[in-house]
Parts: C-alpha cells; structure tokens; sequence
C-alpha cells in the first residue's frame, strides 16, 4: 500500500511538472501601421509534450493598457518543440518610449542556470520609440530560432541572423533572463564554460567556447536598433541550448569573404564545408537578401559527398539594394550524425554602394561657380548632395567607402532634387564667392534610405578674375598715432567689359579690428587701365589693433555707375602676446581669403636691435621659452600665403 501511494504521489509530481513546463524561448517583434498604430508579433517556442497549451497571451502595451493577443499559427519541430505566433494590432496614445512586455507561467522543468525554473514565469520584452523625427519603425526579424543545440566540451556559435527592413545598424549584448514583470530573474548565472561566453556586438555570434555540462541552459540577447546615432528600439530575446555528450565532431565552414559591390554587379560565391568525421553534410543560408519580393538571392547545393558539401550564393544586385548597413549572411552547414546533429555557424557581409556621379565639371564666372554632371545610372535616386573645401585634398574613397568623410574638410553646401536635376550654382548662399580662392567640391548621389553613393572624382576651380584681389595687408610701421599699412591688390585681369565698359574707380574702406565690420571709405582714385594697385594708409594706431580692408571696383561711367562684383577683405596679422613663467606666448590672429602655410617669427636682437629670425611656425600659435621673466621682448611675423592659383603673385609675403 505504502509502495502504491509513492507511486501515486510521484505521477502526480511529474504531471504537475509536465503542465507548468513548457516555454523554451521566444522575442517579441513589430512593424509599424501608421503614425501610432503598430502590428505585434510574438513567437514562442514551447515544449510539445506539455499539456500547458497557450490559445491566446496578455500584452502589457506600456501605456497602461492590455490586450489579449491570439495565436495564429503553430508549427510543430523536431526534438519536441513547438513554434507558436500570435498577432494582435495596438494604437499608442501618442510619442514615447513603450516597453512591451510579454510573460507566461512558466518556465520549462530543469534549467539548469535557473534555480527552481519550473516555477519562475517566461518573460520576454521589448522596447520601442515612437517619434515622428525619426520617422517609421519596424523591429530587425530574427531568421534563426532561439532553440539549438550543443556538444560537451565543443566550441558553440549560434547567430539569431537578423535583418532590419529599414537598413538601421544593429548592436548585439549577452543579457539576463527576465522574470514576471520584465525583471531579470534573481541568482541568475550565466552557462559555466570552460573558457568564454560572449555575444560578438557587430555580427551577433554568440560564442560558448565550451560547455562544461549537459542538459538545458537559458540566455538571453539584446539586439539594439540604431539610427542616426540613436537607439530607438531593441528586443531581448530569450533562448533556449541543449548541450548533449557525444564523440561526434562538428563540421566545420572555410573563412567567408565579405564582398564591398557597385549596385548592378552579379554576385557568384562558391562555399565547401567538410566534417572530418565523413557524416553527410547539408548546407543551409539566412539573410535578408534572401527575402526580397524581387531580385533575392539564393543559395544551392551545386555537390555534396561524405565528409564534404559545396554551395553556391548568387546575388544579382539592382539600385533598389542600396543602403548604408551591409547586409549579413549567415551560412550553417550541418551533420547527419547519428547521435545528434552538429553545426557551424559563420556570416559574411555584402555592402551594395551606389555608383559615384560621373562627368563632374565646374563652370566659373566672376561671382559664383557651376557645376554640371551626368545623371547616375540608378533611377531610383532622389537627388544629389554636394561637397566643397578650400583647396585639393586628393579624396580618393576606398572600396568600400560611400560618402565624404569630415577629417576631408569636404561639408555639405547644398542639394539639389530629382535624378535629373545636376545643375548646381554655388554662390556662397547668395554672398558670393571670394576672388584667388581654388573651390573644390565632390558630389553623392542620394537614395530614398538617406544612403549617400560613393563620392564623385574631385574637381577644383578658381571664380574668374573680375574683381580686385588682395594680396597684401602689411604693417609698415607701429605706432600708436603714426601707424601704417601697405596695402596691394591684383588688378581684374577677367573683368567683363560688355556691363562694365569703364572708366574705372577704386575705393579703399578700412575696418579697425580683424574681423571688422564697421568699414569706413579711406580712399579713392579712378583708373582707366586698373593698374594702379598699392595703397599706404597712414596715421592709424598700429599698435593696440589690427585693421581689416575691403578694395572695391566700380563702374565709374556716367548713368552707368555700379559696384563690380563681390569685393574680398582681408587682415593685418595683429600679434597677441600672453607673458607665462619664463616664456612668452604669441598668439598670431588674422583674417584672409588665401591661405598661410607658414609664419616666420622674429625676435629683436637687445644688443644690436635688428630683428633675428627665431623659428618658422605653421601654427598660429608659437611658445617662445627659456626667456628671463621681467625683461622686455619685441617681436615681428612674417606670414607666407598661397591663393593657389595662376596670375596672382606666390608666394604672398
């Protein structure tokens, strides 16, 4: 009787197990509706054995709402799991950050890094952000289950194979295992490993290298969304790994290559995996590529043997592909091994660019510069963005490289819209561009997603000499009454005589300061031949301030009389000398349109009062050390400049 009632009492233990047992793994994901509306998908993978069968899961929305979410498929998988799908619509109230929370009793029996798992509740979360600035939303799908299988003592690699529809950047983290409420569960431990447990933050490859003990483990992974530098969503999806003892060797891939392509380039890449042990193998790929209503890839079986099996990957890219994220593609080959099937996991990345516009020419006139290309290839493109910077750099993107980097000095002045519009004028914003000055510019073609194509081929022009160009602002003589500057200019050796006939006047306005904008007119004189060029300007205090000149031309001709383009300004180099222990700091302060490479420093000579050569600097700012503190110390610079260009004196001295 006694032996009966045991046996009694120990079905009625393993029934009650066997009902609460039942969730292995799951993640919540969604795709965005309208502005607040949004479709939730949860997946669960539950144990089919288990009598606890879930027709319908509660949603916490996070807005202080629920909802009961139905299932709509179930699909039954081998070694007694069982996926499970519910779907359910939901309008938020408005903009936020909502974490979703899912959570269902309980967890299955025997988890061995959960304490007591049969009575800790399933529980998997994640969180989004609405926000009209960045626009729509949908959550990466994950194309691998959260259910695998490892060997005792062998190194595990599982990819959840995500891929995000709208091409944002993801991010990978090892995360805890969540409990009611969405709390991480308490005296949670990670597998025990013989030497590392790691999620890789670029691909996703969660790395057991090795399992020390057989039997089932949890963990969880935080797939993080990123746009614009902002994280706007994640998942934590919670996974479930078998690890069985057996002598079977799992197969192993060779080193993938990742491919960097031109949009329309056809992809063909042959992949071989062997197993030493001779078990058949079987190849299998995910990735987003392989999802595409129109121009997907595909991946087939081309030869296979005992010990070995070789695939294909083909990939006809087209302009729709391009985006700024490469896309993944994990390749699992896989034993038939009697005891139990092993795996190898690895990925390679495609990044599809588009093709740089082409044909870039420049077009100068006295005022602004034009630029015209050809149109790109990809019909699909939105419109171009162009770039400028004083002076060459010699960009030459690499090959895998879309867009201008900042360390180029290249920034954005303007775009325009449409595949066919490759007209741009840049005129400064409407103030004119400045006369001996070399433009350069690089142009990126625009695609729906924001991606930007390679950059174009650099091309640099200087505007046209028509206006008067300054070459020289030199202090003559410092003094704080009788102070002087030389003035020069280059006269306008393109001027256009059809509006401008002539005869001709130069006005000379002064600004104190070198970044002046209170301009008083100093000086004027008429010429027919423009070539009186210099300007002494006389009785000004030199000493406590820089000036800045503007050198106009005018029309001079009667009924006719008009200022001739944009007129430049340009600086006295001003020394500022901060005192310092022993040592004195000059600090050089201009404001020029050309462009000083070098600054010869001099320091007069107490004993002969010449003026000696000290150092030459490229820096505007120059430590002159191991001085006696309490002595006096004069100083000149000398700056040499460059407009880069022919017909103007170079050096400017």
């Amino acid at each position: 009787m006694r032996r009966a009632l045991l046996a009694i009492l120990s079905l009625f233990i393993n029934l009650s197990i066997c009902y609460a047992t039942h969730n292995r793994a799951g993640e919540i994901t969604y795709r965005q509706i309208s502005d607040l509306t949004f479709e939730l998908t949860i997946t669960t993978f539950t144990y089919t054995l288990s009598a606890a069968d879930r027709d319908e899961l509660t949603v916490d929305w996070g807005d202080n709402t629920t909802s009961v979410a139905p299932r709509v498929e179930i699909v039954y998988l081998p070694n007694f799991y069982k996926r499970n799908k519910y779907i359910i619509n939901h309008t938020f109230p408005g903009p936020g950050i909502y974490e979703i929370v899912v959570q269902d009793p309980n967890r299955n029996h025997g988890v061995l890094n959960i304490p007591n798992s049969v009575n800790v509740v399933f529980c998997i979360k994640t969180t989004m952000l609405i926000n009209p600035a960045i626009g729509f939303n949908n959550t990466p799908v994950l194309l691998n289950p959260p259910i695998d299988q490892a060997a005792l003592g062998r190194k595990f690699v599982h990819n959840p194979s995500a891929f995000d529809y709208d091409g944002d950047s993801l991010s990978y983290s090892l995360a805890i295992c969540l409990k009611e409420n969405g709390e991480p569960i308490e005296n949670y431990t990670f597998p025990p490993s013989s030497d590392t447990l790691y999620v890789d933050p670029l691909t996703g490859d969660l790395v057991w290298d090795s399992p020390m003990e057989t039997g089932n483990f949890n963990i969880a992974i935080n797939v993080e969304e990123w746009r614009h530098g902002i994280k706007i969503g994640n998942i934590v999806r919670d996974m479930q790994i078998t690890v069985f003892e057996i002598d079977n060797n799992p197969p192993v891939n060779p080193e993938l290559n990742n491919f960097c392509v031109e949009a329309g380039t056809y992809i063909e890449y042959n992949i071989t995996s062997t197993d030493e042990d001779k078990d058949l193998v079987t190849h299998s790929a995910t990735g987003g590529v392989f999802l595409f209503e129109n121009d997907s890839a595909e991946f087939l079986n081309t030869d296979s043997d005992s010990g070995y099996v070789t695939s294909v990957f083909r990939w006809q890219t087209t302009c729709t592909h391009v985006r700024e994220q490469p896309y993944s593609i994990v390749i699992k080959v896989e034993d038939n091994n009697e005891e139990l099937s092993l795996v190898d996991i690895d990925n390679f990345n495609i990044k599809v660019l588009g093709s740089a516009p082409k044909n870039v020419i420049t077009i100068p006139t006295n005022n602004y510069i034009r630029l015209h290309w050809s149109p790109s290839i990809c019909n699909n493109v939105t419109g171009y963005r162009i770039y400028r910077r004083i002076g060459s750099y010699g960009f030459v993107p690499d090959t895998c490289e879309n867009g201008i980097p900042g360390y180029t000095g290249y920034v954005p002045v303007g775009e325009t819209t449409g595949l066919n519009d490759t007209v741009f004028m840049d005129n400064n914003n409407g103030e004119g561009l400045l006369q001996g000055t070399e433009y350069c510019y690089m142009i990126v073609a625009l695609y729906p997603n924001g991606t930007e194509s390679i950059a174009s081929g650099e091309v640099c022009s200087v505007l046209m000499q028509g206006t008067p160009v300054i070459t020289n602002v030199s202090v003559k003589h410092t003094d704080r009454l009788n102070g002087s500057i030389f003035l020069a200019w280059a006269k306008p050796k393109d001027l256009d005589t059809i509006p401008a006939p002539g005869p001709y006047e130069y006005r000379i306005y002064r600004s104190p300061g070198i970044w002046g904008s209170n301009f008083s007119l100093v000086h004027t004189f008429q010429t027919v031949d423009l070539e009186d060029t210099t300007f002494v300007d006389t009785l000004i205090n030199t000493t406590d301030f820089g000036f800045t000149y503007r050198v106009e031309l005018y029309n001079d001709e009667d009924g006719n009389r008009f200022v001739i383009g944009n007129p430049d300004e340009a600086s006295s180099i001003f020394l500022h000398i901060e005192p310092a222990d022993n040592e004195l700091i000059l600090c050089i302060r201009k404001n020029v349109p050309w462009i000083n490479t070098d600054y010869i420093i001099y320091r007069q000579n107490r004993a002969t009062l010449n003026f000696d050569s000290l150092s030459v600097s490229k820096d505007t700012v120059y430590h002159d050390i191991n001085l006696a503190n309490g002595v006096e110390y004069c100083y000149l610079v000398k700056s040499i400049g460059t407009y880069s260009r022919q017909g103007i004196v170079d050096p400017l001295v």
